[in-house]
């Protein structure tokens, strides 16, 4: 348990220094929306180029925890954007629903955990998690929105400016190109991978800054939002790695790789989806509170969950 809370303590720690700076009047609100375009158009495009470049077929050549996770995460997302649908929400704002119910905290929370648990054997999974997570999930969802954000509603047209659209969307740009570069086997200059090192390590914890500033703005939360909050996050906590735990069984996925996609899939909503709802002007107030109550929650899911699956830390 002090183990959980030691890895999970930096998520509350930068998400308060944001709220805190706020609240003190130190950073203006404007800081929200240009932060998260720095986030949008440097880091995370850094990150994702370096996840891909260096990720090796042979390495993730994994089908019994890529179809549980993957497909698990492809369930919860889609699933929660046709309930999203038929509860009257606009397309854009159902995609962010169901990145917050699917979009796990694998890298900033994943790799520490995993490592604790399982060791170097976790890097593997957990990097075959994150780039369907950061990738697949996130141009999913990206896709989705650039749907929805455009009047036009004859396919040929519509194809076409959507497509444009994705053309030039960093988050989608930079890990295709990742996987290109990593393909021809040439490797990443020393300069290079300092760079990216730095630039893509600002990601996570910018992010979270980001979260605090826009909680430590006062404003009113509706009852419907709280509830929608609360809904969410339990679909993350629960819904998610329980659907994982159902495939990786019925896949007869090796114990122990089960184990990890099932605790992957029980971290918490990450940030991504608050970085979109942000680049693309959606509402943010459930988002960042989805990504606080499932942060907070894992403090008590994640050790009961260890428990039922017999996993511990390293010695």
């Amino acid at each position: 348990m002090l183990s959980v809370l030691s890895i999970v303590a930096p998520v509350f720690a930068l998400i308060a220094s944001g709220y805190g700076a706020r609240r003190l009047g130190v950073i203006g609100l404007a800081a929200v929306s240009e932060l998260n375009r720095f986030v949008i158009y440097l880091a995370l495009p850094a990150l994702l180029f370096d996840v891909m470049a260096h990720a090796e077929a042979s390495d993730l050549a994994q089908p019994g925890f890529i179809a549980a996770f993957g497909l698990a995460c492809g369930a919860v997302f889609y699933g929660t954007v046709g309930l999203s649908l038929m509860a009257g929400r606009p397309l854009a704002a159902a995609s962010i629903n169901g990145l917050l119910g699917s979009y796990a905290n694998t890298a900033y929370m994943g790799f520490p955990v995993l490592l604790m648990l399982f060791g170097a054997e976790s890097l593997i999974p957990v990097t075959i998690a994150s780039i369907l997570t950061v990738c697949v999930l996130f141009a999913s969802a990206i896709v989705l929105i650039e749907i929805g954000s455009h009047r036009e509603h004859r396919p040929l047209p519509l194809a076409r400016k959507v497509g444009g659209s994705l053309i030039r969307n960093p988050l989608l740009v930079a890990p295709v190109l990742g996987a290109l570069y990593g393909a021809t086997g040439l490797g990443l200059p020393g300069a290079a991978e300092t760079f990216l090192k730095l630039l893509g390590g600002a990601a996570s914890p910018l992010a979270l800054v980001v979260i605090g500033l826009f909680l430590g703005e006062p404003r009113p939360v509706a009852t419907a939002e709280r509830k929608s909050a609360l809904a969410l996050a339990a679909v993350k906590l629960f819904v998610h790695p329980v659907l994982t735990w159902g495939l990786a069984s019925a896949l007869a996925v090796p114990p122990r790789l089960a184990a990890m996609a099932v605790l992957l899939a029980a971290m918490p909503t990450g940030t991504g989806p608050f970085m979109l709802a942000e680049f693309y002007k959606l509402p943010a107030v459930v988002t960042s509170a989805v990504i606080l109550v499932s942060t907070l929650g894992a403090l008590a899911t994640l050790p009961l969950l260890m428990l039922a699956l017999g996993v511990g830390a390293q010695p």
